[in-house]
């Protein structure tokens, strides 16, 4: 493994640690609605556990209101019993077909409470890269053991992977900021 190999496999890994953070900070909830919050609700098909999202179609009716529209008539209830069992904490009501399920305002308390967990998925992302950093060095210590590099392209390498953890760590701050800010936002 060479020096180039090394940086282009800790960017790379860092790169998914950042989409990853930004997978779990779509998953938490502001006053708006987001077809992404159902997700991780799974409805109960012909015997199966699925996602909602491959039974219906979820869309956004207005700001605060996703609409579910089942593709099979008998699924409806069985998509709103779902709904109503996750811990998402929504109340859906029917139509029809057509499932309305809006979104309830955040209280101060709560939106405090998501704040944290926001912070706590941005500081898990920072171990995740810091990791990274610790493997790219340890790598690079031992193609310098082996005699493979000289100990100024050792150097080297690893002050251009602290450069790329603390470009990562940044990108991280400026999510978890910019989500925090979104939350807090009435």
């Amino acid at each position: 493994m060479t020096i180039a190999d090394i940086k282009k496999n800790a960017e790379s890994k860092m790169a998914k640690s950042i989409e990853a953070l930004k997978s779990d900070l779509q998953k938490v909830r502001t006053g708006r609605a987001h077809p992404g919050i159902l997700d991780q609700v799974h409805v109960d098909y012909y015997g199966s556990m699925v996602p909602i999202s491959q039974v219906a179609n979820v869309s956004l009716l207005d700001a605060r209101t996703i609409s579910v529209t089942p593709w099979e008539k008998g699924m409806g209830a069985k998509i709103e019993k779902a709904i109503r069992e996750s811990d998402l904490g929504l109340n859906p009501s029917s139509q029809g077909d057509l499932l309305r399920v809006p979104m309830p305002a955040l209280t101060e308390e709560r939106r405090k409470e998501l704040t944290k967990v926001v912070r706590h998925e941005g500081e898990n992302a920072k171990v995740a890269v810091r990791n990274l950093r610790r493997d790219a060095n340890d790598h690079l210590k031992r193609l310098l053991k082996d005699k493979e590099i000289s100990e100024d392209d050792e150097r080297r390498a690893q002050d251009d992977v602290q450069k790329l953890t603390d470009k990562v760590v940044a990108e991280i701050d400026k999510l978890v900021h910019a989500k925090e800010a979104d939350i807090l936002a009435v």
